[in-house]
Formats: structure tokens, sequence, C-alpha cells
């Protein structure tokens, strides 16, 4: 405990706001800009994930499409049946679900 006095004690000219202090030294500004890394290099075997990608990119393109067509088809049998009003939050969900998956290239372009 009395090194922590002693620490407070030693310190206490420099927590008081009302004192000048002349052997204070500002501190330096911080650099401006974002440092450039470099494009950087892809990791061995890299060829192989870009094809999973590419092939997950393009099961979920299919599944969106396949998701509009399944309310599509369910508004045209309640509309049959005198319903079709609980579709617009289904048709929501897979419309947010495409502009997603379309914009998702475009965000991780912009990240990196």
């Amino acid at each position: 405990m009395s090194t922590l006095m002693a620490a407070l004690w030693e310190a206490s000219p420099y927590l008081q706001p009302h004192r000048q202090l002349p052997h204070v030294v500002a501190a330096s500004p911080l650099p401006s800009g974002v440092p450039d890394v470099g494009g950087g290099e892809a990791p061995p075997g890299a060829e192989d994930l870009l094809k999973v990608l590419r092939w997950v990119a393009w099961t979920v393109t299919a599944l969106c499409v396949a998701g509009i067509f399944g309310v599509a088809a369910r508004m045209a049998v309640d509309h049959s049946r005198g319903g079709g009003r609980d579709h617009a939050r289904g048709l929501g969900f897979v419309l947010g679900a495409c502009l997603l998956v379309g914009s998702a290239s475009g965000i991780v372009g912009a990240l990196v």
C-alpha cells in the first residue's frame, strides 16, 4: 500500500489542473490517413475456396428465385380461396434476402 501512496504523492503535481508544469511535453499528433498495407497475397488453396464460394453464391441465388416462386404460388392458392393478404411479410423477407445476396460482393469489396 505504501508504494501506491508514494506513486500518488509523486503524481500529485500532474493531477492539479491549476498548476502549470513547464517540463510536461505535449503528445505528438496522430498520423493522418490510412496506412497502405498493399494488395496482399492469396494463401495456397485459395482457388478451391473461391470455387466453393461461387457455388454457394449460385445456390443462394437459385434459392432466392425459388423463394419468390414459392411466395407467388402461396399467394395464388390463397387468392383462389379468398385470402392472400398475409404473404406480404414472406415476400418482404425473400426480397430482403435477395437484396443481401445481390449486394454481398459489393459490401465485401468495400470492406476489403
